[in-house]
This record gives structure tokens, C-alpha cells and sequence, in this order.
């Protein structure tokens, strides 16, 4: 999947800046796709050179011009044609921590156990921070009164899905860390 089609999936909220864009993609889309803010903004002025999106600039005091993006009936049409494409192979797992812990049994023990913990730490954050955005969205609706009513449920439905991956992490983390414990308590582990 290409940067854009995240960029243009972000944009269906609304007219944006490259910045508000960038918080927006920790909020939003981060879930699923991660972006630094350089990359948003190369992607962004190709996507105006290509006509995908428009740009207006809003003139502040005190602070420098920005510029708001919108998607144009081109980038809404592109929209329409990502969706319909075919999927490719389901996404991989290619995570550092794996390795890792892979070689946890003859590598320094501690060391992987504190990536595990950090790792924890981690996804009880993003997942405090998904319930945050949940309960913003449901704004005190029931989720089947959110689901009947809502001009859309894309949003909602990739918010489950990064809460899903952030409680399985957390699970994960924690039997990982027991068993490590469990392991290091035993004198295994940790010896080259």
C-alpha cells in the first residue's frame, strides 16, 4: 500500500495542514500505518502535482502561512479505485523485538526482558489512547447507536482494530514476561 492511500484515507475527515495531518495520522491512521511528518509532507506535494488534492493557504498572524489540504474529485475518485483493487498478501511482521526474543536464551536476558516491559508500556499507552479517541467518537452514544448514526464507521472500525492489536501485544508482553521470569528464576538464559 502506498503512502497515499493513507494520506487520502486520513483526508476523508476533512480539509487539513501538513501538521494537523501529521497529529491526525498519530490519531488516526497510526493504527494501521505509520508516517513521519517529512514523508507526509513529500506525499502531500505530490499528490497537489498530481491533482489528487488541492491546497489553500490560510494567512495567520504571528505564526507562518499554512497551507489546508482537501482532496479533490480526482483524489476522492482514487479513493474509490483503491478500494475496489484486490488485496495483496496480508501484512507481515517484521518487528525487531522478535529477534530479540528469539535469542533471548543465549543472549543478555535482562536486556530482552526490558524490551518486553517497554514493549507493555507501550501498548497500554496507545491503547489508553484509543479508548480516548473511542469514547470522543461514541460521545456518550451507545456503539449501535454510534453505528446507525455515524456519516461514517471506516474510522470507527480500523479504532477496533488498533485496539485489538494493542490488547494482543499486552497479552503477549505479559506471558512473555512471566515467562522469562520463570526462566531466569531457573539459572537458564543469558550465557553465550
Amino acid at each position: 500500500m502506498a503512502l497515499r492511500n493513507a494520506v487520502m484515507a486520513a483526508l476523508l475527515e476533512g480539509e487539513a495542514s501538513g501538521y494537523d495531518l501529521a497529529k491526525a495520522f498519530d490519531a488516526t491512521v497510526a493504527n494501521f500505518w505509520m508516517s513521519t511528518p517529512q514523508q507526509l509532507y513529500r506525499e502531500l506535494e505530490r499528490m497537489a502535482a498530481e491533482g489528487l488534492v488541492t491546497a489553500r493557504v490560510v494567512e495567520q498572524e504571528r505564526r507562518p502561512n499554512k497551507r489546508l489540504f482537501s482532496l479533490t474529485r480526482a483524489g476522492r475518485e482514487a479513493v474509490r479505485a483503491y478500494t475496489a483493487e484486490p488485496l495483496g498478501r496480508p501484512a507481515v511482521i517484521r518487528d525487531e523485538l522478535m529477534v530479540k526474543v528469539q535469542c533471548a536464551d543465549v543472549g543478555d536476558m535482562a536486556a530482552v526482558r526490558a524490551a518486553v516491559a517497554e514493549r507493555v508500556e507501550w501498548a497500554t499507552a496507545k491503547l489508553a489512547r484509543y479508548e480516548r479517541i473511542r469514547q470522543r467518537l461514541l460521545d456518550g452514544r451507545t456503539e449501535d447507536r454510534y453505528l446507525a448514526e455515524a456519516e461514517r464507521i471506516g474510522p470507527y472500525l480500523t479504532l477496533l482494530r488498533g485496539m485489538s492489536f494493542e490488547r494482543e501485544n499486552l497479552r503477549w508482553g505479559e506471558t512473555a514476561l512471566r515467562l522469562l521470569d520463570r526462566r531466569g528464576a531457573a539459572g537458564h538464559g543469558g550465557e553465550c
